[in-house]
């Protein structure tokens, strides 16, 4: 078997458990919203800001272990032990600061910042009450998220996947135990359900530490190196990752508030198809992640020529998988009526309308997502974070917003605007592909 067929291999291997625990995470919270809806719209409402505020911060701190699993996955292609080391430490660190800064960020400003979401005294009392517990899930994922970044470095996906099937019926059982009451003793309610999920997610974080302790890694930091002096160029390659999340996240969250202007069906429309783009797009995105994993080990081995094979074969996958999701969304666009039986039929039209853009809003998408990955490995991070700053908000936000607020456009136009953000960006992503593979083929 040759060194290319042995990275593609070794993609495959990463990818699926990679996209399944994308998968999981997602079901999550779909799982909490179901478990809480017997206890009314209230606490249904409470949850959503709770989660939302939650779900930021670990998103956060996922981008931040993205950025460490590729350091380790260099260092570990290169058989660099201590670079490992380092790398695993640092990742660690700068979690953990992020994690308590968000946490005393919720304790000290979380009811000016539920104030700013809900006038409702009532709801934003329940929604302090989940945050005064669920505040904790972002310490202990800290750790969580590091510690999966290292196997994920280290090429063994399957072992945080675990984890996360361990985590879910824990979580279904604890929470259904504390939200509704057992054996006699009274519910706790909305509260319940974080602290099962906090319970939940430390039974992970516990799993991932046996799993270090039995499989006897080593994480000791290696004597000689001054953890402050290695922290600014690890650091270098860490936070463009995460600048680029918050980024996308709060770009994400205003293209949401712009939506929101338009008449009431079209943004139910917008707001049930969603998920089903968030969730069709995790194989694809799981492939591009993977990819960069496998290109940052091999560049670590030293083999380049293995990365110029590997490279324009991991795209054609990577989009042979978005075109197979775009024709699942084609069958979900017959099917919306089914799903949804009891909506509008102004919501129905509405929903047809956006229809093609979705459908192909994956297959512009997952080129991107590819060569976003596959540069971050390549050493580009600030040149992605560029792309997407000057694509999102110099061009895209504008002008969903004149579209929008100014226009009164339709909402085929307002939400054509995320496949031409895709589109504008896949330019220079093309671009500085071709340039780094130029530059890497030309290196001795």
């Amino acid at each position: 078997m040759t060194k290319f067929d042995h990275y593609l291999r070794k993609n495959f291997s990463l990818a699926w458990p990679l996209a399944f625990n994308a998968l999981l995470i997602q079901s999550m919270l779909m799982i909490d919203t179901l478990l809480v809806a017997p206890l009314g719209e209230t606490s249904v409402a409470a949850m959503g800001i709770a989660a939302t505020l939650i779900t930021f911060v670990l998103g956060v701190e996922i981008a931040i272990g993205n950025g460490v699993q590729l350091l380790i996955g260099r260092a570990f292609g290169a058989g660099n032990q201590q670079d490992i080391n380092v790398a695993y430490w640092i990742g660690l660190f700068v979690n953990g600061v992020t994690g308590l800064v968000f946490f005393m960020a919720l304790d000290r400003f979380g009811h000016s910042l539920v104030g700013i979401i809900t006038s409702d005294q009532r709801l934003a009392e329940i929604t302090l009450s989940y945050l005064a517990v669920a505040k904790y899930i972002v310490l202990v994922n800290a750790y969580s998220q590091t510690s999966t970044a290292l196997f994920n470095g280290l090429g063994n996906a399957k072992l945080p996947l675990k984890g996360f099937v361990l985590e879910l019926p824990i979580n279904i059982a604890i929470s259904y135990c504390l939200i509704q009451g057992v054996a006699g003793v009274p519910g706790m309610g909305l509260d319940g359900a974080a602290w099962g999920s906090l319970l939940a997610v430390s039974v992970r974080a516990g799993f991932l530490f046996f799993c270090l302790r039995r499989q006897a890694v080593n994480i000791k930091y290696p004597t000689g190196q001054t953890f402050f002096r290695e922290l600014k160029p690890q650091f270098s390659v860490i936070h463009p990752i995460a600048a680029n999340f918050i980024l996308l996240s709060i770009g994400a969250t205003v293209y949401q508030l712009l939506f929101a202007q338009l008449s009431v069906y079209a943004f139910a429309a917008i707001t049930l198809i969603f998920p089903w783009v968030r969730a069709g797009t995790q194989f694809p995105n799981a492939w591009a992640q993977a990819s960069a994993i496998t290109i940052s080990q091999a560049l670590g081995n030293n083999n380049k020529l293995a990365v110029l094979q590997f490279i324009p074969a991991c795209v054609r996958l990577g989009m042979g998988v978005a075109f197979v999701t775009a024709l699942l969304f084609v069958l979900l666009s017959f099917c919306v009526g089914a799903i949804y039986p009891d909506i509008e039929p102004e919501t129905k039209a509405a929903l047809w309308a956006i229809a093609p853009l979705y459908i192909v809003l994956p297959i512009v998408r997952a080129y991107n997502t590819l060569a976003g990955n596959m540069l971050r490995a390549l050493g580009e991070s600030a040149r992605v974070l560029k792309i997407h700053f000057y694509t999102q908000w110099v061009i895209s936000v504008p002008l969903c917003a004149l579209l929008i607020l100014y226009l009164q456009a339709s909402i085929f136009w307002a939400f054509a605007v995320l496949p031409i953000e895709e589109f504008l960006k896949t330019i220079p992503f093309y671009r500085y592909s071709m340039r780094c593979r130029k530059t890497l083929a030309n290196q001795p």
